[in-house]
Formats: C-alpha cells, sequence, structure tokens
C-alpha cells in the first residue's frame, strides 16, 4: 500500500511525478505531477502497471476530482529524436510540474534521474509503488498516453496501436516490416531506425 507521504508539513507540499511511454517505439512519452489532497484521500493508489486499464481509468477521474492539482507534460517524438529519450522524459516531467497551477515545496520523482526544477527535488527507486502521490502520477500518465494511442490507431489502423500501445510486441514489429514506420515511429529507435524515409 503506497505510503502517503505527500502531506502539507506546514507549508511543504509535495508533488509526485512520473512518466509513461518511455520505451515503446512510437508516440511520444507523457509524464504527470499531482499535489494530493489529504482531505479527500483516493483508496487504491498503486504504481499503474499493476491494475486494469479498466481501474486506472476509475482512478484518473477520481484524481482529477479531488487532487488539489495535477497537470501533464508531454514531449513528442520529434522530441524524442531530437533529445534522445531521457532528455525528452525530463522535459516532459518539466513541463507538468510547471503546470501545476499550485507550486510545490518538492516534487518526489520515480526512478533515479530529476529534471531541473524551480522546487527542490527527490528521487525515488520505485516511488509509483510506494508513495501515493507518484501512484497517483502514474495513473494519470499512463491513462493519458493510452488515450493518445488510440487516437494514434485511428489515424494508422493497420500497425495495432490501440492493442500495443507502441511497444514493440510481435504484432507491432511485423506490422512494420510489412509496412514500414509510420510518422509517429521514434526514428532514434531500434529496428525504426534501420528504415529510410520519407516523410
Amino acid at each position: 500500500m503506497p505510503i502517503v507521504a505527500d502531506r502539507d508539513h506546514g507549508a511543504l507540499l509535495i508533488a509526485g511525478v512520473d512518466e509513461a511511454g518511455c520505451g515503446p517505439l512510437a508516440g511520444g512519452v507523457v509524464a504527470a505531477a499531482v499535489i494530493l489532497n489529504l482531505g479527500a484521500p483516493i483508496a487504491g493508489l498503486r504504481d499503474s502497471k499493476t491494475l486494469s486499464a479498466a481501474r486506472r481509468e476509475s482512478l484518473a477521474r477520481e484524481i482529477r476530482d479531488k487532487a488539489l492539482c495535477f497537470a501533464v507534460g508531454e514531449a513528442s517524438v520529434e522530441e524524442i529524436d531530437t533529445l534522445n529519450i531521457l532528455q525528452a522524459t525530463m522535459l516532459a516531467m518539466r513541463r507538468a510540474v510547471i503546470g501545476l497551477t499550485v507550486a510545490p515545496s518538492e516534487a518526489w520523482i520515480d526512478g533515479n534521474r530529476a529534471p531541473s526544477l524551480p522546487c527542490a527535488t527527490r528521487t525515488i527507486v520505485k516511488g509509483d509503488r510506494d508513495i501515493a502521490a507518484i501512484s497517483a502520477a502514474s495513473i494519470l500518465a499512463k491513462t493519458v498516453r493510452d488515450t493518445a494511442m488510440l487516437e494514434l490507431d485511428r489515424l494508422y489502423p493497420d500497425y495495432g496501436f490501440a492493442r500495443h500501445k507502441g511497444y514493440g510486441t510481435a504484432e507491432h514489429l511485423a506490422a512494420i516490416r510489412r509496412l514500414g514506420p509510420c510518422p509517429q515511429h521514434r526514428k532514434s529507435f531500434a529496428p525504426i531506425k534501420n528504415y529510410s524515409f520519407s516523410f
């Protein structure tokens, strides 16, 4: 059960920050920042990867309704290819935190890397499992990115994006071999970078 460590210690407000979409071969990377409202607790927060899609969507609605504030930041495929995936992820996280309507005293970030922010930062490995605000950010980031991949599936229906969300599954790799990459594939990622591009 995640710790609700993101409490208001006097003036201290903790924003949990996490990302979704570092590993896929297509689509952008999405980050979310969440400051929870301890007066409106949310039951069942945990790492988004351990939840069903339906449960994630339900919790995402509750987070949007009950959090003190939240924001989502994204980095595009073009930014991923220009900057590299680590720097693009840091950019998405920075955009999320900067987008908060309440300025946090600290940002607690899942993993071992932190973006440059105008507040103190703390990195927490497995934070999406252990810290409630990071779990909430994980859920928001995942649901926003999954929605974007459904839209990508409508634009490019032959790749199966609705099913694999851009990850390098056997189905996805077979579609790339058959069709070549689409404009939303990450040109800097193997095996996409082995193709020539006409777009």
